[in-house]
């Protein structure tokens, strides 16, 4: 009796992926697709594990795991990625900006550029600001207390700032692309000296908030270059960036997390510190040496498919995932005080419980992407045939910048 042989069709998952990986350009650099996403799914993480909201009587306040557990900073040197999502904007800004004035035409205009990239930016925002105005009339007009109004609004709409400082890099792309990352450093050097070693005022502090900034922004536009192609240059950032930090907080006095602390005297990341900008670099370094590797895993339809999936939807993930964490717990206070999530953040239990609730906030998450990732894709309707979910491929795939702010994409 001849064998039968079982002929396994691909799944749809594997038929979708291949798919995109076959529509992707040759040309594309799947690197820098890949370290944005890193980059925002580091922030996501971040946030979601460094953030709790706790239940105090009828009020919610926020706290960080952080403060009384000073042995957790490692967790922000992981995920506070904001220099790579930095460095990569600066990259795919300064190639985008070429390729458009190459091109030509009414999109080849430096104002022709901006127009469309904000836009790609600030879209998604009109959403979030909606939402979260109802939600705080209907919360104070429910009775709720201010402070508890002020802390919920303020989670959720301080991804904003993040957007604010990208859009003024943005718009100031001609005149950093070739701009020595060495200058914005100085200035975040003598900005901290001034300020902690002369006795300086702190909203001095402020200028680095753009300074900071500037010097990932500008390694990124040194990469589009061709600069940092060699492998020296990623173990230079990475070895000098992580000496210069350890001595920052080892004998300067710096805070060793990477990012704020409630109550804590200074924060490394509001405004960005001299330690933040030195640790940014070591893990700019780190990123560069990674491209090779990337670039072979993302050969992989699999793992391809899913970096262009975060990549297409970076701003719903980024703008909402604070808020997805909020209505996580708020909707728990109806089973009464949670471990992890309405505790206070004191010890290693409210850590093992915090891990138990992120594949929740991924769900809520998941929730809010089905709802308002309309207004990222400046659709705003349902993809109901064939071919708008061919063109929404082509979309994620197209070569060029990505349809999605390239910082991000915080």
């Amino acid at each position: 009796m001849p064998e039968t042989r079982v002929v396994r069709r691909p799944s749809g998952i594997r038929q979708a992926a291949a798919r995109i990986d076959a529509a992707t350009p040759p040309q594309r650099d799947r690197a820098v697709d890949a370290l944005r996403a890193l980059a925002i799914l580091g922030v996501v993480l971040g946030h979601w594990l460094v953030t709790a909201l706790v239940a105090d009587g009828d009020t919610l306040r926020a706290a960080s795991p952080l403060g009384p557990m000073p042995w957790l900073a490692p967790v922000s040197w992981v995920f506070q990625t904001l220099a790579v999502f930095f460095m990569v904007g600066g990259h795919v800004a300064t190639r985008g900006l070429a390729s458009a004035r190459a091109r030509g035409g009414t999109q080849g205009t430096y104002a022709g550029w901006l127009r469309s990239r904000l836009a790609r930016l600030f879209r998604p925002v009109l959403a979030v600001l909606a939402v979260w105005t109802v939600a705080a009339v209907g919360l104070l007009l429910g009775g709720a207390s201010f402070v508890t109004v002020h802390t919920v609004v303020k989670l959720a709409l301080s991804p904003l700032w993040f957007l604010l400082v990208f859009a003024a890099l943005s718009a100031a792309t001609p005149l950093l692309a070739r701009l020595n990352p060495l200058w914005p450093l100085a200035v975040v050097l003598h900005v901290d000296l001034v300020r902690f070693g002369l006795g300086g005022p702190s909203w001095l502090g402020w200028v680095n908030l753009a300074a900071g900034w500037l010097v990932p922004y500008t390694l990124g536009a040194a990469w589009a270059r061709g600069e940092l192609e060699r492998p020296r240059a990623g173990w230079t950032l990475l070895v000098g960036g992580a000496a210069a930090t350890a001595l920052l907080v080892g004998l300067a006095g710096y805070p060793a997390s990477m990012v704020g602390v409630p109550g804590a005297a200074v924060s490394n990341l509001n405004p960005p510190t001299l330690a933040a900008v030195t640790f940014g670099l070591a893990q700019c370094g780190l990123a560069l040496l990674l491209r090779d590797r990337l670039r072979r895993a993302m050969t992989r339809p699999s793992a391809w498919a899913a970096v262009a999936l975060v990549n297409l939807s970076a701003m719903t993930v980024f703008l909402w995932h604070q808020t997805a964490m909020m209505a996580t717990t708020a909707t728990g206070l109806l089973a009464g005080r949670l471990p992890g999530l309405h505790t206070v953040p004191a010890g290693p239990d409210w850590v093992a419980a915090r891990l138990l609730w992120l594949p929740v906030f991924g769900l809520v998450l998941g929730v809010c992407w089905a709802a308002f990732h309309g207004f990222e894709s400046g659709a705003g309707r349902r993809v109901r045939s064939r071919e708008d979910r061919s063109r929404l491929v082509r979309l994620a795939t197209r070569p060029g910048p990505s349809r999605l702010p390239e910082a991000r994409r915080v």
